[in-house]
C-alpha cells in the first residue's frame, strides 16, 4: 500500500472531477507512469501541457512521434511537458506492454517526455483525464477521440486551449505552444 491505494488496482485515482471549468491539475491525483511509478500531474502546475493518446503501430506514429521528441527537446526548458498515453484502441495498433512501449519509443524516437500505463480513451473505462480532456473540447464529430495521436494542448493553469486531429502536425502547432509559452 502507498498513500492509501491498493498499488494492485491500476485504475487512475481522481478526485472526481465534474466540470470542465476546473483546471487539469486539480482534478487528478496521481496515474502511473509506463515504468510502475505514480505521478501526481499537480508537478505540471505552471506548465503547458500537449496530451496525446499515442500508438506504436500507427500509420501515423513515425511522424508524430519524431515530432513530438522535436518539440520537447525545443520546449522543455521553457515549460513544456508533452504527456503520452498510449492507447490500444484503434485497431489494436499499442499491443505491447510498457515495457515494450517504453522500448520503442525511447529507443527508437529518442522520446524523453514522460510515457504513462496504456489508457482507453473512449467508452466505459476511458480515463478520467480523457474524460476531462474530451467534455472540455468536444471534436467536430461529438467528444469521442477518433484515432491515435489526438491532442490537446493545456495552459499553465490547467485549463484545455485547443484539440487537434490525429493527422494535425505536432509541429504546425508549434505557434500555439510558443503563445501560451509567452515565447515570441
Amino acid at each position: 500500500m502507498k498513500l492509501g491505494i491498493d498499488e494492485s488496482d491500476r485504475s487512475n485515482i481522481t478526485k472526481g472531477c465534474a466540470s470542465p471549468h476546473i483546471p487539469l491539475q486539480a482534478c487528478f491525483l496521481y496515474y502511473w507512469d509506463a515504468r510502475g511509478n505514480d505521478v501526481d500531474l499537480s508537478i505540471y502546475k505552471g506548465k503547458v501541457l500537449l496530451v496525446v493518446n499515442v500508438a506504436s503501430q500507427c500509420g501515423l506514429t513515425n511522424s508524430n512521434y519524431t515530432e513530438l521528441s522535436t518539440l520537447y527537446e525545443k520546449y522543455k526548458d521553457q515549460g513544456l511537458e508533452i504527456l503520452a498515453f498510449p492507447c490500444n484502441q484503434f485497431g489494436h495498433q499499442e499491443p505491447g506492454t510498457n515495457e515494450q512501449i517504453l522500448e520503442f519509443s525511447c529507443t527508437r524516437f529518442k522520446a524523453e517526455f514522460p510515457i504513462f500505463d496504456k489508457v482507453d480513451v473512449n467508452g466505459q473505462n476511458a480515463a478520467p483525464i480523457y474524460k476531462f480532456l474530451k467534455s472540455s473540447k468536444g471534436g467536430i464529430f461529438g467528444d469521442s477521440i477518433k484515432w491515435n495521436f489526438s491532442k490537446f494542448l493545456v495552459d499553465k493553469e490547467g485549463h484545455v486551449i485547443d484539440r487537434y486531429a490525429p493527422t494535425t502536425s505536432p509541429l504546425s502547432i508549434e505557434k500555439d505552444i510558443k503563445k501560451l509559452l509567452g515565447i515570441s
